[in-house]
């Protein structure tokens, strides 16, 4: 089923309902910095705005923005500052209540919950994986297997053979080198689904759902999709949750994640690739890599965008950008600017170069 036919059959399921229990780049002076951050009420539709010209941001060049938004092929586009709405816009048939897939971007949702299962003490990131899904997880040999923890998934840097596909299945799970000494984007992270509901003995919908997901008010589900597992969810929803990750893992008064665990997911998190930390893409870095490439890039990952920018990025560029400086988390889902891609893409440039218009 093509990703398109699936959003309407979503639609008419009724997913978007709200849930019972949700380098030198340009910057920006924070024109507010004692304001404290806003988090919308759970289980409620209302979520506060401001103007752009209370942020300070330049009204004049927004039309320009949202014009090249739309003609990038972007469903929903929407800008927080300190956890408030200052632009949020619908286009190409997409409303404000329709679901679209977070693709790669939901990496980072399996991230958030690794580290609250972590502080629940339920792991510990630097186990084997084998610790929890017992050996043979793998085709390769137990000595090899036993070498990859939690972490090397979070890191992207198991060792296995990325260029087998996206199964996950033991057979398809190959040596290629020993676990840290080779980046490579796999979709075996998701075996850290497994991990956690295995620690937690609860489905990882289950755990997902009680512990991240109705705690900051999100709507969404997990649908199977091949080889994949993929959330979809209204873009506010995923403005929730760029807003916990850019609020240190705090949802008002509670610490849903720890802020230690953020503060390692969102660095360095191996020697190899150093815009990667856990499953987070790293700006203002002095090299990266690319998926599907072994090849080091100098340079930040997106030149235009502030340096202290991290973001999740996913197919057909879906975004999530934090920019902790500036109290900003902007969100863009839609299909694809231009060519397929599997995360990062020259329209991330392009998109920052019009951002930092409005902006700056």
């Amino acid at each position: 089923m093509k990703l398109s036919n699936l959003v309407m059959v979503l639609l008419s399921l009724g997913l978007v309902c709200n849930c019972s229990s949700e380098d030198d780049a340009p910057q920006t002076e924070d024109p507010s910095p004692d304001e404290s951050t806003y988090f919308p009420p759970l289980a409620s539709e209302l979520w506060e705005s401001k103007s752009l010209s209370e942020v300070g941001w330049n009204d004049t060049n927004l039309q320009l923005l949202l014009d090249f938004l739309e003609d990038k092929n972007t469903k929903g586009f929407i800008m927080l500052h300190n956890g408030k709405i200052v632009v949020e816009t619908y286009m190409n048939n997409h409303t404000e209540t329709s679901a679209w897939y977070w693709a790669s971007a939901g990496k980072t949702l399996t991230t958030t919950v690794t580290g609250i299962a972590e502080d629940e003490g339920l792991l510990d990131i630097n186990d084997k994986v084998s610790d929890y899904l017992g050996t043979g997880w793998t085709s390769i040999p137990l000595e090899k297997e036993n070498l990859i923890t939690c972490k090397n998934l979070l890191s992207m840097d198991s060792g296995l053979d990325d260029t087998l596909g996206d199964a996950i299945s033991a057979e398809n799970l190959q040596h290629i080198a020993d676990a840290g000494n080779r980046w490579a984007y796999h979709n075996v992270y998701v075996k850290l689904q497994d991990v956690i509901s295995s620690a937690s003995n609860q489905t990882w919908n289950s755990y997902f759902d009680t512990n991240l997901k109705n705690k900051i008010g999100m709507t969404g589900a997990w649908i199977p999709f091949g080889d994949l597992n993929v959330y979809w969810s209204t873009a506010r929803s995923m403005a929730r949750f760029g807003l916990l990750t850019s609020a240190n893992g705090k949802w008002e008064d509670t610490q849903i994640v720890s802020e230690n665990f953020l503060n390692d997911a969102t660095n360095t998190s191996q020697a190899i690739n150093q815009a990667y930390g856990y499953l987070w893409w790293l700006n203002g870095k002095s090299s990266y890599h690319l998926p599907q490439s072994q090849f080091e890039i100098q340079g930040a990952l997106i030149p235009n965008a502030p340096s202290d920018m991290y973001c999740a990025l996913g197919r057909d560029d879906q975004k999530i950008y934090i920019v902790p400086s500036q109290k900003l988390v902007f969100i863009r889902i839609g299909e694809a600017a231009e060519n397929v891609n599997f995360a990062l893409s020259s329209f991330d440039n392009d998109l920052w170069e019009k951002i930092t218009l409005v902006i700056d």
